[in-house]
């Protein structure tokens, strides 16, 4: 029997779905809420009860990349380790370490300026998608058919002036259904998949209302996925991907503490039931 420690800052069904299943596959599960949490440069893993290995799944990035440190600090073993966080995180990042591993990935710019970001797009022309290098649930991704849309996000970023602003994210916009597919990866296997459908706009997160249908993973998809995991530095990801009109599919982001409640609704497979095991083996090896 093993221990797992389930770190949340707000408790959402898939924390409670992995508590469930850890326990009724005859582990000890404790859940702790990093908000709460106070660790120090003296602290030692004998001062808490973290367990034999604890599943990192805070809603909040940042407060899960820097927890994830202090764990990996303290000799913890931490699914997911903090540089696959990081390289999840980030979508600039992300991207880089896509196309490095010559993974099919949209087309994608960078400008660290608002002039710099003018420039880039008076030469590559509209459309194009805007995202914040750090961000979930499609919150501050836009289109940008024009340059008056452009020129109001531009005074936005420039009136908010966080750090962040300064980094423009500038991506193709493909030619695709209205949809997308999330993938579960678990140590670099398609474990489930399903279609995440748009409501008319162009979004396709189900935390905006997008509805989940279950898609068959192809060999294609395997392939995609194990080597985008890979790239990552493996461990338990949502990997996305868009079908393309010419291109086929292409790899346009991964998750670090992925959301499965919309798949877990369509999947054959028992999600939270291969993250425990998952998380289980990996203290044996």
């Amino acid at each position: 029997m093993s221990k797992i420690c389930i770190v949340f800052d707000r408790l959402r069904l898939e924390e409670k779905l992995l508590q469930k299943e850890a326990k009724d596959l005859g582990n000890e599960t404790s859940v702790l809420d990093a908000k709460i949490t106070q660790i120090n440069t003296d602290s030692k893993k004998s001062d808490f009860d973290f367990g034999d290995v604890v599943l990192e799944r805070c809603v909040s990035y940042f407060r899960g990349l820097h927890f994830t440190a202090c764990l990996e600090f303290l000799d913890v073993p931490v699914i997911n380790k903090f540089d696959v966080a990081n390289n999840c995180g980030n979508k600039l990042f992300m991207s880089l370490l896509l196309k490095k591993n010559n993974i099919p990935t949209p087309k994608t710019y960078f400008s660290f300026s608002k002039d710099g970001a003018m420039e880039n797009v008076d030469r590559v022309g509209f459309p194009l998608v805007i995202k914040p290098v750090i961000g979930s649930w499609g919150r501050g991704v836009m289109q940008i058919k024009d340059k008056d849309t452009l020129d109001a996000i531009i005074e936005i970023r420039e009136l908010t002036d966080g750090p962040h602003d300064r980094i423009y994210y500038l991506q193709e916009l493909i030619n695709r259904p209205p949809r997308d597919i999330r993938v579960i990866s678990i140590g670099g296997r398609a474990i489930a998949a399903m279609y995440r459908k748009s409501d008319g706009g162009f979004k396709t997160n189900i935390a905006l209302g997008a509805e989940p249908e279950l898609c068959e993973i192809t060999s294609e998809m395997e392939d995609l996925v194990e080597k985008a995991s890979k790239a990552m530095g493996g461990g338990i990801l949502g990997v996305d991907l868009m079908e393309d009109e010419k291109r086929g599919l292409l790899v346009h982001e991964v998750n670090n503490t992925v959301e499965f409640k919309g798949l877990v609704k369509v999947a054959k497979k028992n999600i939270p039931k291969e993250m425990i095991e998952f998380a289980v083996n990996s203290i044996r090896k």
